[in-house]
């Protein structure tokens, strides 16, 4: 496992599980037979992950290609094997050997390509000249490089290209192109996202607890609120982009990944218990909030800029006016961050209680009464949401 799949669950992703066998199988070409059965292919983001996790520093893989860079002798190297493959192969050696990060330095400093087996343990050809379909169109205007992109829309292999006189490492799919970048250049880089998304939750942090403050009040607008999840958004979406440096730094970014999940912690959760206190939406289920939530990360940058372009999500009017409109929360947030108040008590509570306001007024007699709420779990509310209450804050 990689380091940045360490913090996928803190950013609301799923990571992508696919072997190293199956996400490199490739697309088959459509036949005219009618007969012809087209087995299940992977989707292109599905190949390009996959390919980038196979060349991240600490693997066999990318120890080749860097040692290719050291000799400045450029390469081709085609990740997968198959009939499709052999065809376009003019020349060469067939091998059939050991994958070494070695060797493949070595077969690179002929001018042929280099052609792995598909689990990518064996070297199956060397030297060899890649014919692929030459209307295919490229983007590309170097030989090598036209030959790299060709041969991975034909036969849905990917394909290494390392330029000899630039350097450049340049990954080839049937669904485009990824420069692998050195890792000073990501850390760099991520550093630099990094220090913006310390700032932001800090400022997170300072307006959860303004947002608490009015809630307890009862004083709370929908300003208030979008303001919060705002913040909350664009934490979000840095973290996903360092995340994505942290995966293609491998062993390189694993003290970025451990600083990472530091900083964002429990912004996702937070997320959702924000958007399930406002959420507009009869019933207020899981199901409408994994829309609502949907809607907020489906949301374009530049629509992030206008405070009411978040008000739509949750269910209010997106007019300016609305901003200033009271509103008041179910009291998810706040129950699940007292103390020794397990999540599934919060739900009945607020099924019988219907919102903070009714929350704070209720007597441990009327908590108590709740179905699943015992005495000494109701005293524990009452007293929580007291000290809450005369300290103004959490």
């Amino acid at each position: 496992m990689n380091a940045g799949h360490w913090v996928t669950n803190l950013l609301g992703r799923t990571a992508t599980a696919v072997s190293g066998a199956e996400a490199l199988a490739p697309q088959p070409v459509p036949s005219s037979e009618p007969s012809a059965r087209l087995e299940p292919t992977p989707k292109p983001e599905a190949v390009r992950s996959d390919t980038i996790d196979r060349l991240i520093p600490g693997t066999l893989l990318r120890d080749g290609i860097d040692r290719i860079l050291l000799a400045r002798t450029g390469a081709l190297v085609v990740l997968g094997y198959d009939d499709a493959v052999e065809r376009i192969c003019d020349g060469g050696f067939d091998l059939d050997v050991e994958f070494s990060p070695t060797r493949l330095r070595e077969l690179s400093k002929m001018d042929g390509a280099v052609v792995l087996s598909t689990d990518g343990t064996r070297i199956r050809r060397a030297n060899v000249h890649l014919v692929p379909d030459p209307t295919l169109p490229t983007v590309e205007s170097g030989t090598r490089h036209k030959a790299g992109e060709r041969t991975a829309a034909h036969t849905g292999f990917p394909v290494v290209s390392v330029s000899r006189s630039t350097g450049i490492v340049t990954v080839y799919t049937r669904g485009g192109r990824h420069l692998i970048q050195p890792s000073e250049t990501i850390l760099s880089r991520a550093n630099q996202a990094m220090a913006t998304l310390e700032r932001y939750r800090s400022r997170l942090d300072e307006l959860t607890r303004q947002l608490s403050l009015v809630e307890l009040e009862d004083y709370t607008t929908l300003r208030d609120v979008l303001t919060v999840v705002h913040c909350l958004e664009l934490i979000r979406r840095i973290a996903r982009e360092i995340d994505s440096d942290v995966r293609e730094l491998g062993v390189d970014g694993r003290q970025l990944a451990l600083q990472l999940a530091e900083v964002v912690g429990n912004t996702d959760t937070l997320r959702r218990l924000l958007v399930r206190d406002y959420l507009r939406a009869d019933p207020a289920d899981t199901e409408a909030l994994d829309r609502a939530l949907t809607r907020l990360a489906e949301l374009l940058e530049v629509e992030l800029l206008e405070l009411a372009n978040l008000a739509a999500p949750l269910g209010f009017p997106t007019d300016i006016e609305a901003l200033d409109s009271g509103v008041s929360p179910r009291g998810y947030r706040l129950l699940t961050e007292l103390p020794r108040v397990s999540p599934h008590a919060v739900e009945p509570l607020v099924a019988a209680f219907d919102s903070l306001p009714g929350l704070l007024a209720a007597t441990i007699a009327e908590l108590a009464a709740v179905e699943g709420v015992d005495p000494a779990l109701a005293r524990q509310v009452r007293e929580g949401l007291s000290r809450l209450a005369e300290s103004g804050s959490v």
